[in-house]
């Protein structure tokens, strides 16, 4: 599986699916969540609507990852994850690895050949970037050597990118990579 890292708006991208950073509202918000509903627009929030008034009323659990159409962005799939918060006392980085981890799940059964990550809860959650960084690429290069019998979804995706918007991110993802 190739692995890329660049800086970037993520709602530009032309991958199979896109991560959105969500709330477990998944009615939108600020940072990389409030870009991609503006990008992909109004129709992305009745998908969310719908996915709360049918599967998630209680909204989408921390780690966690469900998809809905990408509408009007170039990625045909938006996948809503949840990462948790530093700030109100999640601080278990399973839970930050179940949300890079079940977003390539969703990625694999939806078939998506590509998929495109944000810095999962290194913005207002509060997690730093370096570990944010070690935690995707860990999940990323498990996900990956998957047995082809148990892991089929694994075996769809070739390529996996993190679209980050700072400078500093991306250099820290850079170096972590590079290690």
């Amino acid at each position: 599986m190739r692995i890329d890292i660049l800086q970037g708006d993520i709602t530009t991208r032309s991958v199979d699916a896109i991560v959105n950073a969500a709330n477990s509202a998944l009615l939108g918000g600020g940072g990389v969540d409030g870009a991609i509903h503006r990008a992909a627009g109004p129709d992305l929030l009745e998908a969310c609507r719908e996915l709360r008034r049918t599967q998630l009323p209680a909204g989408l659990p921390v780690g966690a990852a469900v998809a809905t159409p990408g509408f009007r962005l170039p990625a045909q799939w938006v996948i809503h994850t949840v990462g948790p918060n530093r700030h109100a006392g999640q601080t278990d980085p399973a839970l930050l690895a179940s949300c890079f981890r079940e977003s390539l799940v969703v990625a694999g059964g939806l078939g998506a050949r590509s998929v495109a990550f944000p810095a999962i809860s290194a913005g207002i959650y509060g997690w730093d970037a370096r570990q944010v960084a070690k935690v995707a690429f860990d999940a990323v290069e498990s996900f990956a050597s998957l047995p082809a019998a148990g892991g089929a979804a694994a075996g769809a995706l070739e390529f996996v990118e993190f679209v980050l918007f700072s400078e500093d991110t991306t250099a820290v993802f850079r170096s972590v990579f590079g290690d």
